[in-house]
């Protein structure tokens, strides 16, 4: 790897660990409202990408437009800052995968590791063993649930070697429990400052219906 590019990565790396450092250890959140219908429940466990940091309206967020087209009710209680192990105060009653089993949905959409990479240099272990049992969980608590694991989204053109390492954790453990995996997600914003709301770290409304657009097509390829 290039000094240059160390430097980048190292940079990045930094903006957004110093972001995530001003704020205390995520508790946990109240418990976001199901929305309203009589369609299949669709739960999302992921960070603020997935929560809709950025966009100038929560309902211009990925999730929500997905779920609106296809008649499903959304259940997002993602959390700004969240990883497996990152920014993490809750684990087992009352952390997401808990408030997910207990609406009973039908699909669960699982969209976390980014916030990750910023734990990895001291929490690489645990983040491994922790991917397996959050994974685990959801599928022991929803046997029945089709559960749609995705590579973790990234922001910067350069990427950190933990970055293919934790993704690696992902699928292998999406994998072990039966779910479908959606490769390739860590490219869908990454690089592309156009997309970017002002903070340069969320993707702003055109970030978001591209992630909408990209995230269309690989359910398409699910039969979803």
């Amino acid at each position: 790897m290039s000094s240059r590019r160390t430097v980048l990565i190292a940079a990045a790396l930094a903006a957004l660990a110093a972001l995530s450092a001003c704020s205390p250890l995520a508790a946990p959140p109240a418990v976001p409202v199901v929305a309203e219908g009589d369609g299949p429940l669709v739960a999302f466990y992921g960070d603020s990408y997935t929560l809709g940091t950025g966009a100038s309206d929560p309902a211009l967020r990925w999730s929500t437009q997905i779920a609106e087209r296809r008649g499903w009710r959304e259940f997002n209680p993602s959390v700004n800052g969240l990883g497996f192990v990152n920014n993490r105060g809750t684990y087992g009653a009352g952390d997401l995968p808990d408030q997910i089993i207990a609406q009973q949905p039908d699909i669960v959409f699982v969209t976390m590791g980014l916030n990750d990479n910023f734990s990895y240099s001291r929490a690489a272990a645990e983040i491994e063993a922790q991917i397996a049992i959050d994974l685990r969980r959801l599928r022991e608590g929803l046997p029945d649930a089709r559960i749609i694991v995705v590579e973790p989204f990234w922001y910067t053109a350069e990427q950190p070697e933990s970055l293919g390492i934790i993704a690696g954790w992902v699928q292998r453990e999406a994998q072990a429990i039966g779910a479908d995996h959606i490769a390739g997600a860590s490219d869908w914003i990454a690089g592309r400052p156009g997309e970017m709301a002002a903070d340069g770290l969320h993707p702003n409304d055109e970030g978001y219906a591209l992630m909408t657009r990209l995230m269309e097509e690989a359910l398409a390829e699910l039969g979803l």
